[in-house]
């Protein structure tokens, strides 16, 4: 096929080892080489980037997978869950005179002899989940390409005739005669391992076990094992998320066995990779990778440009929405708009400021059915990452929020509190009971008051516990002010209508999910005129109730912020520093 060892998306093997060649032909020297960038990354990121073949790499899914290649170029979005430490593997070997690289791959695509100089080098290993708590809308409806489910289809018929084959007792040619056949030597030319290659991966008896430490693949559970070269460990973090493009392994069909030992496999696996085998959890050789925020998951953007105007009407659509949903609760609607739009925008000591937590309540079981489910959806249909938590004390006493290190896998196992930045979570009080807590639910207890108060999770380590700073945004449904869950702010509602609302059109809702995750990130300063005029009014406050303390102040600052924001203005005016003063007014009348 003309031109395939240069077809980045189809054949970035190919592509790899021209790059490798050419550096050893500038005087690249392989046996003195740590297997640093030759050039590779600079290749694929001109064909991403700067040719715009980003668009062109496909998703990878639970549904995808069924039809992508091995051995093309991929796309997969996820959480690093996990952070497995490095590897080494055989980077490159010499074939008689001439230096191969393994770079990139899980399995050498060309034999390698026992007796070949051999590099090894290192990479890291991170295992990574579809963000948690993400939401269907945001998944772009991408159709499976011709070319994929042609591949799909051949390879179901290959594996018929493969069994009819054996079947009727077929005699094979021998392994050694079939790698100098002109098959086999196209088959690597188009950048496909030969048969003897594929026994480089450790060989296993019977179907590919399952797993507990590799989920089944549902769309919402789909694992894949990263690996990254040459970045430095400052720009890949636990609970980040990224897009990650490379070169896909994986091979729903393979078999394992781990007691079978390979000289000639290309990694140095540990355990923790046999648990994790390729048929349950692709591994994808990173060549770029940018970190994600939740505007990144909105299917499209505005196709006008935004004014003050247009920004305007949006919110009073979303406010109107909002008021709807809540029973045509405006005050509600008000503050539920300023807390869909918080951030923890900056760290003062152990104070995470643009937080804003809101407790809802006179909530019970009846009014929770109406009014917090229909919150429950729209919230849902408008963030990109939410969780629904209700809160009993069967749930606190059995379910594990804190993520927790499994030392004798070496894996760190996942609690309902690892989630991603931005992520919403909706806890529900209203089904609360007497009982009595354990001595988990008390841990747990103490572990939601902490996300609270100072957005941050404890991880168990076993031997130590480890603070892992959040920025997610929390609210509560309870009867009375939470004792679980001490809120920012608390606000009694006051539906005066039951009455069922119109779900909103797509284009409507775009245009809120845009408004929410995108004003929320712009900048935000006070002048010197209103920053004195603040100060005063704070004084003021203070000399009329005694009780109100530096952290009612902090609030305040924080909600002003947050209505400029919701104009789209990156200052704080007087005029909706006035209304901040004005909703805090209600919001205390409410609570007497």
């Amino acid at each position: 096929m003309v031109g395939l060892p240069f077809d980045c998306l189809a054949n970035p093997l190919g592509a790899v080892r021209l790059t490798f060649e050419k550096a050893i032909s500038s005087g690249l020297d392989p046996s003195t080489s740590d297997g640093k960038d030759w050039g590779a990354f600079d290749l694929f990121r001109q064909f991403l980037i700067d040719n715009g073949g980003l668009s062109q790499v496909p998703i990878l899914n639970a549904r995808s997978s069924k039809y992508i290649q091995p051995n093309t170029l991929v796309r997969f979005r996820g959480m690093i869950q996990d952070m497995l430490g490095n590897e080494f593997y055989v980077g490159a070997y010499k074939d008689g005179s001439t230096w191969k690289t393994n770079k990139f791959m899980d399995v050498s695509q060309f034999q390698m002899g026992l007796s070949s100089d051999v590099r090894l080098w290192e990479r890291r290993l991170l295992y990574c989940v579809p963000v948690p708590g993400l939401n269907s809308w945001t998944q772009p409806s991408e159709p499976i390409t011709h070319q994929c489910r042609t591949w799909a289809s051949e390879q179901r018929e290959k594996r018929q005739r493969e069994d009819d084959e054996a079947v009727d007792g077929m005699e094979l040619a021998p392994d050694h005669e079939f790698e100098g056949s002109p098959s086999a030597k196209k088959l690597r030319d188009m950048g496909h391992p030969s048969s003897t290659a594929l026994q480089h991966e450790p060989e296993i008896k019977g179907n590919c076990p399952s797993i507990s430490m590799a989920p089944d693949t549902e769309e919402n559970s789909f694992p894949c094992l990263v690996k990254i070269y040459d970045s430095p460990e400052s720009d890949l973090k636990l609970n980040e998320v990224f897009e990650f493009v490379g070169v896909l392994s994986f091979d729903p069909e393979l078999k394992l066995d781990k007691d079978d030992s390979d000289e000639l496999s290309i990694d140095l696996s540990e355990d923790y990779l046999f648990q994790l085998p390729s048929c349950k959890v692709p591994r994808v050789h990173c060549l770029m990778h940018r970190k994600l925020g939740v505007q990144d998951f909105l299917p499209s953007s505005p196709m006008t440009e935004p004014t003050p105007l247009l920004i305007r009407g949006v919110r009073e659509g979303l406010l109107g929405y909002l008021t709807a949903v809540l029973g045509d609760d405006g005050l509600a609607a008000q503050f539920l708009l300023l807390h869909l739009l918080s951030r923890v925008h900056a760290r003062v000591d152990t104070v995470a400021v643009g937080k804003l937590s809101l407790n809802l309540t006179c909530f019970n079981e009846e009014s929770a059915s109406v009014f917090g489910n229909g919150l429950s959806m729209a919230v849902k249909n408008l963030l990109p990452f939410t969780h629904y938590m209700p809160l009993t004390v069967e749930y606190l006493n059995s379910s594990s929020l804190a993520p927790k290190k499994d030392y004798q896998t070496n894996r760190l196992i996942s609690g309902a509190l690892q989630v991603a930045e931005g992520s919403h979570l909706m806890f529900d009080e209203t089904q609360l009971q007497e009982g009595a807590l354990d001595s988990m639910g008390v841990q747990n207890a103490r572990l939601l008051k902490k996300l609270v108060e100072l957005q941050q999770v404890d991880y168990d380590f076993q031997y130590y516990k480890m603070e892992m700073a959040a920025d997610v945004q929390l609210l509560v449904l309870s009867e009375g002010k939470s004792n679980i869950l001490p809120a920012d702010l608390v606000l009694p509602i006051q539906p005066s209508a039951a009455r069922s609302f119109k779900t909103a059109n797509a284009e409507d809702l775009q245009a809120w999910r845009w408004f929410l995750t995108t004003l929320r990130l712009l900048p935000h300063s006070i002048s010197p005129e209103m920053q004195k005029v603040v100060e005063d009014d704070l004084v003021a406050a203070r000399q009329a109730d005694r009780a109100v303390d530096s952290q009612d102040f902090s609030r305040l600052l924080t909600m002003g912020r947050l209505m400029s924001l919701s104009y789209g203005e990156t200052s704080l005016s007087l005029e909706h520093w006035q209304l901040v003063k004005e909703l805090e007014r209600l919001r205390k009348e409410r609570l007497k």
